[in-house]
């Protein structure tokens, strides 16, 4: 279940934050920067330095996203915020709905899917695109420049250093993509998608994925045919998202481990203590072992 469906009441209820470097709100007068998601949170609090409170929204690793509830802080914080970093393509509608809500004509807003060219009905998990967070990464920095142009060398020197890190994301995956370009593989929800992609990657049993997606029951014609993928082994590697339950995709985990098909769990969320780029990073390695390893 990938996409966000969280209650918008006309209250413009609020979900319980994290903030990066133990900040909870700026000085008074100071810079804020709101994500939607921990992913840009982070790529923001790389880009940020210390004079920047950047407040992440969906967070928590061990929280399901899809069963989250918002409360009013959120709103105000979003509504106050000089910049405000959202994934778009319907993926986190509710904070679309929070900035319409409160138009400030001096916030810049920036909208990952619309900046990449993704849209609404297009799978929304585009953080796993390797070409995505770069073109976020500039996008904030120009942005925190415009803010606060005093400070614009410090930005464009750590975005430098940023778009240096996230360029050993795109090497890795170009050098999985020479090793196991034509894989076949499958995937309980479409979250690793763009990464799959990258890669080159078959991928199978995609209209089960995007039933999960899209939160509906996958046909019992698409629930055998992923079972029979697993069972006769016709796929590598079952991608599995570890934050989110149920019996059906539990189920099929279950059928890939009893027939020694490797499972790579992939998360929605950013682990906590990690960095963008090392959770991406260790999952790839996950892959490479996977795909690696002697046949079961």
């Amino acid at each position: 279940m990938s996409r966000l469906i969280i209650p918008f009441a006309s209250a413009l209820l609020l979900i319980a934050v994290s903030v990066y470097g133990g900040v909870s709100r700026a000085a008074d007068g100071g810079i804020t920067v709101v994500a939607a998601e921990n992913f840009y949170g982070d790529i923001a609090r790389q880009l940020a330095g210390d004079g920047v409170a950047v407040i992440s929204v969906i967070s928590n690793p061990a929280e399901d996203p899809h069963l989250f509830e918002v409360t009013p802080g959120i709103v105000r914080q979003a509504a106050d915020a000089q910049i405000v970093v959202l994934n778009g393509a319907g993926y986190d509608s509710w904070m679309e709905k929070i900035l319409a809500s409160s138009p400030r004509p001096l916030r810049i807003v920036i909208n990952a899917a619309e900046l990449t060219g993704y849209k609404t009905g297009d799978n929304p998990h585009i953080w796993y695109a390797p070409a995505t967070m770069p073109k976020i990464a500039s996008a904030i920095a120009v942005a925190l420049a415009k803010v606060d142009p005093g400070h614009a060398a410090d930005y464009r020197a750590r975005l430098t250093t940023t778009l240096a890190s996230l360029a050993a994301i795109e090497k890795r995956a170009a050098d999985l993509k020479a090793k196991f370009a034509g894989t076949s593989v499958t995937a309980t929800e479409p979250v690793f998608g763009a990464m799959a992609d990258a890669l080159g990657l078959v991928m199978r049993n995609q209209r089960f994925q995007l039933a999960v997606m899209n939160e509906t029951e996958p046909g019992a014609r698409e629930i055998a045919a992923f079972e029979n993928d697993l069972r006769d082994r016709r796929v590598k590697v079952l991608f599995y998202n570890s934050q989110v339950s149920a019996k059906l995709t539990d189920r099929l985990r279950t059928i890939a481990v009893d027939a020694k098909i490797p499972v790579v769990g992939i998360t929605e969320t950013m682990p906590a203590g990690s960095s963008y780029q090392n959770w991406l990073l260790n999952e790839l390695d996950m892959l490479d072992k996977a795909l690696s390893g002697p046949p079961g």
